[in-house]
């Protein structure tokens, strides 16, 4: 069994002293996809280059304290890309894809956060060029390999996947716009939304607001998500969203499949 997880850490310092360390080593994770790092090489060699036993691989935001995605991976990756090979979004460190090549098998799996537009119309523009982008990249990437992507995607797909969605069909994150390009991802690339494969429930967020008590209320979004191509896909066998202990206002997406790197 191949355990998989997602988490935006809203900076990896404060994860650490919320106990996000010690639940990882719990947790008994293959490969652990994390986002909003908000750090830097000088704070994370040294201290968070290895959680859990998995050594990590980082996409650092080139703005201190800013963005940053990381990949910890128990199995060495036979190859590590950092980027998309856009400047503007490179250089906010955004994407880290681990490769793990077999002779039966070339898979990669994917740390990505998506921008998000709430802070108004410039972030807004800024995330309909990022979707622009990761469109073909990933179409590109699924036609030659299997495919896992996990991250903040900064999306809620539909209307089962955000509490209010009547009062946000104008707000970032759930615009028309987005949906479609979460559909087109779906429909016309083949990709694969594996929590809804196995969880067609609503209430499952990932996601919330820290106004309003609205984690205590379950006032959330499902922002968070694995994309896998059709053939890796069919072997995920369980889901999880840990709320036991909050590190982030994000919580961890956990998905068991059934093979092994």
């Amino acid at each position: 069994m191949f355990r998989l997880v997602s988490l935006n850490l809203n900076g990896i310092r404060s994860a650490a002293d919320k106990g996000f360390e010690a639940w990882a080593e719990g947790v008994a994770a293959d490969c652990m996809g994390v986002q909003e790092v908000k750090a830097q090489a000088d704070t994370v060699v040294g201290r968070f280059d290895t959680v859990a036993g998995m050594a990590g691989h980082f996409h650092y935001a080139e703005k201190r304290g800013y963005s940053g995605v990381g990949l910890y991976a128990r199995r060495r990756p036979s190859a590590v890309v950092l980027g998309i090979g856009n400047a503007e979004f490179d250089a906010e460190g955004r994407y880290v894809e681990a490769r793990f090549d077999t002779a039966r098998r070339k898979l990669s799996i994917v740390s990505c956060y998506f921008p998000s537009g709430s802070s108004g119309e410039l972030r807004q523009a800024a995330k309909f060029r990022f979707l622009a982008l990761m469109a073909p990249h990933l179409k590109a990437l699924a036609s030659e390999r299997e495919l896992i992507l996990v991250g903040d995607i900064n999306i809620a797909h539909k209307e089962i996947d955000l509490k209010n969605w009547r009062g946000n069909q104008k707000n970032s994150g759930f615009l028309p716009e987005e949906r479609a390009w979460m559909t087109s991802l779906l429909d016309e690339i083949g990709l694969v939304d594996v929590f809804r494969t196995l969880n067609p429930h609503p209430e499952q967020y990932t996601w919330w607001s820290n106004r309003g008590q609205a984690r205590a209320k379950n006032v959330g979004w499902r922002l968070d998500y694995h994309l896998a191509t059709p053939a890796i896909a069919r072997h995920a066998k369980a889901e999880h969203i840990y709320l036991d202990q909050r590190f982030s206002d994000h919580a961890p997406l956990v998905i068991d499949y059934d093979f092994s790197l």
